[in-house]
């Protein structure tokens, strides 16, 4: 009976990518229906949620005096635990057609260097959320199971994932992790140093959203084969009148080349603590990116060139957490191996 529901093709078992930027949710037997940004919109004097998602994210910077957005998710792990379980209790409705009678066993994703009380943290905030179980899995080991990569094979796997709030890398062996570390820098790190070159630089004050936006359209980690630019629209630092300006890819690749450095320190790092037997598997295997900041432009050539080993990006990197998770819940012996309950 314990894993009855998991077994049952009718099941309302779901897996959840908890992230810093945004939350996705897999559903067994259907695979990933929702991804939404992990912000909420609430009134500052009620306390009332007036929005999640979407709709709150494009409320960032753009609220009255009355009115925040949150983005609860810091760095990877909860930093408003009331706010969280109001988030997840609207997606595990909103995925169920909002019946609220709905109890299912979850996997969540954390990062690999989340402490134990971190862990609590999230299984309390699912249970009170509507979740009758909850199990842990590591964000590297479900993003290399979404990968496709052998896991269980008794052979070195070498995963990076991206977020928002962290990049983890991990060597993956047997089902298991011989080696990890998780830094918080990812994708929010590389908007705000957006927003902060743009300030010094050109004296405009734009916000995080205008920051990504910008480096979605011509950010990159590695020079492009065609130049580009970008209007930016902002606030004069000086008069405090709104002003435009022209940003260059090459401007951005400045603004972001510390936090790309640091995911390849980490990598360097994980290669260098690596097995000598694993370290020759990786050498024919190549290193796997995940996670939205996988999509940055020439990130791949990047790591390539600064490490000397072939680079892939895993297909739609942005749901590989996601689908990895989605896949234990629907495979119980690997769900025994790789998820803490």
């Amino acid at each position: 009976m314990f894993f009855s529901s998991i077994l049952n093709p009718f099941s309302h078992d779901i897996a959840i990518d908890l992230g810093t930027a945004n939350t996705l949710i897999y559903v067994k037997g259907k695979g990933v229906v929702c991804s939404e940004p992990s912000v909420v919109a609430i009134n500052r004097d009620t306390k009332e949620v007036l929005a999640i998602g979407s709709e709150a994210k494009s409320m960032l910077g753009r609220t009255p005096a009355n009115i925040i957005a949150i983005r609860p998710m810091r760095d990877g792990v909860i930093a408003d635990f009331e706010i969280t379980e109001k988030m997840l209790r609207f997606y595990i409705q909103k995925v169920h057609n909002r019946r609220s009678m709905v109890r299912p066993r979850i996997v969540i994703s954390v990062p690999s260097g989340v402490t134990q009380v971190e862990k609590r943290a999230v299984k309390d905030s699912a249970i009170q959320a509507g979740a009758r179980e909850v199990y842990i899995i590591e964000e590297p080991m479900a993003a290399a199971i979404g990968a496709g990569l052998p896991i269980q094979d008794p052979a070195g796997n070498l995963i990076v994932d991206i977020g928002g709030g962290t990049t983890e890398v991990a060597v993956i062996s047997l089902s298991g992790i011989v080696y990890s570390t998780s830094i918080r820098v990812g994708g929010d790190e590389m908007d705000e140093a957006i927003v902060e070159y743009i300030r010094n630089k050109h004296n405009i004050l734009i916000g995080i959203s205008s920051a990504e936006n910008i480096k979605i359209k011509i950010g990159s980690a590695f020079p492009m084969d065609q130049e580009m630019s970008v209007e930016i629209k902002g606030r004069d630092r000086v008069e405090g009148i709104p002003k435009i300006a022209e940003i260059s890819d090459k401007e951005i690749r400045e603004a972001i080349s510390k936090a790309v450095d640091a995911i390849i320190n980490a990598i360097k790092s994980a290669l260098e603590k690596t097995p000598p037997e694993l370290s020759a598997d990786i050498v024919d295997r190549g290193i796997v990116l995940a996670g939205g900041g996988a999509l940055l432009k020439g990130l791949d050539k990047k790591i390539s060139k600064e490490v000397g080993l072939p680079v892939i990006v895993t297909e739609d990197p942005l749901t590989a957490v996601a689908r990895g998770a989605g896949k234990v819940i629907d495979e119980l012996k690997v769900l025994k191996k790789v998820t803490d309950e």
